[in-house]
């Protein structure tokens, strides 16, 4: 597929903070858990700063769990099985052994197992959103934001794919992509494209309009940041359109990168500060509130109680940027490559072009300015 090519001071400036009112569409999977109704709450509440001109549903799913969660399961129970008598597990897994390690992300899954049985669910009775009810129930999802901040959302929500990317050019069409496409070619200025879920729609607006690399910054957060070395095999965002990512990332569109890994995933947020600063703020802060005692993820997750939990709101991360750049310190650096292995590969980083990328987040300045703004 061949991009337009934008030179590299060009893509520079379009990654310089913006100041001033920004046009922004917001691309969001927004009922895959509880992160993405906080950060269109946010945008809503930040008009002064932010006009959405569209908001954009993206497919999700937790399908790819359920394989390693049987496979987990199977092991453990072999496990309880054996003695020292018994030959070691085969490499497929079966038989007996104590090389858990060797299983990746194997003890992840025997956590996960374990909160399961103790709230008396067994995996395979797990139901694991389709990546076509997920897109479905996010459109509903944003409309619910919406409704409770009290703002008309009539013409600004779309739904966006309602499956991944088959292949590295096999774009997927839908009014949420066409609408972004469109969006890009009528504006007169910079198009930010808040991504904060899938690439899918985002990648396929790219390949079917190769223009928009012109016209449009890509705000994305998922996964480690790029000079580190471990798999991304477990950022959501990137592995369930693993071809998608490979497109934003190779097509030259100038792309602000937020890492969920280490930088993101300091936005923690617990029931207590829930419960103290936004229960009882209005209808839009109290919807948080019971999204975040009812995060549709603990059952899943075998998750039973808040008891020093936190949750990750990682979302946010993507809007503080475009809201004040001083929330999340950045600097520019070479867009890497994704590997097979899901790792970030800098070698060519010669011959690639320039993305910016967050390195830290002002977690507290983040959520003193939501807070205050719920209580408005």
């Amino acid at each position: 597929m061949k991009f337009f090519e934008l030179d590299e001071a060009t893509r520079l400036s379009r990654l310089e903070p913006p100041s001033g009112k920004v046009s922004v569409i917001i691309d969001t999977d927004t009922a895959n858990e509880i992160d993405d109704q906080f950060t269109l709450a946010w945008a809503l509440l930040r008009s002064d700063v932010i006009d959405i001109k569209a908001v954009i549903a993206e497919p999700f799913s937790f399908e790819h769990h359920r394989q390693p969660l049987l496979h987990a399961d199977a092991v453990r129970k072999a496990e309880l099985t054996c003695d020292d008598t018994q030959p070691a597990r085969s490499t497929d897994g079966s038989g007996c052994s104590g090389n858990l390690d060797q299983q990746p992300f194997l003890e992840n899954y025997l956590e996960w197992i374990k909160r399961l049985d103790q709230q008396g669910t067994a995996v395979e009775d797990l139901h694991f959103t389709t990546p076509a009810e997920g897109v479905d129930l996010s459109v509903a999802e944003i409309k619910r934001v919406f409704d409770a901040a009290e703002v008309d959302h009539s013409g600004l929500v779309f739904r966006g794919a309602d499956r991944y990317m088959s292949g590295p050019e096999s774009a997927i069409q839908s009014s949420g992509v066409d609408r972004i496409i469109e969006i890009a070619h009528q504006a007169d200025e910079v198009l930010y494209v808040v991504a904060i879920g899938c690439l899918t729609n985002v990648a396929s607006a790219l390949l079917l309009a190769p223009d928009l690399v012109g016209k449009i910054v890509v705000i994305w957060t998922a996964g480690y940041p790029s000079t580190d070395e471990r798999s991304n095999q477990a950022a959501l965002n990137l592995v369930q359109d693993v071809h998608a990512t490979r497109v934003v990332f190779d097509s030259g569109v100038p792309l602000v990168y937020m890492p969920g890994y280490l930088i993101g995933q300091q936005l923690s947020l617990s029931q207590p500060e829930m419960h103290a600063w936004v229960k009882g703020s209005g209808p839009l802060g109290d919807l948080l509130v019971d999204l975040y005692d009812n995060n549709p993820l603990h059952p899943l997750m075998g998750i039973g109680d808040h008891y020093g939990r936190t949750w990750v709101i990682w979302d946010l991360i993507c809007l503080a940027w475009l809201l004040d750049p001083e929330l999340v310190l950045t600097t520019i650096r070479p867009t890497p490559e994704l590997g097979d292995d899901l790792r970030w590969n800098a070698s060519e980083s010669g011959t690639r072009h320039v993305m910016r990328e967050a390195i830290d987040v002002d977690r507290d300045g983040i959520f003193r300015d939501l807070f205050t703004r719920l209580g408005q």
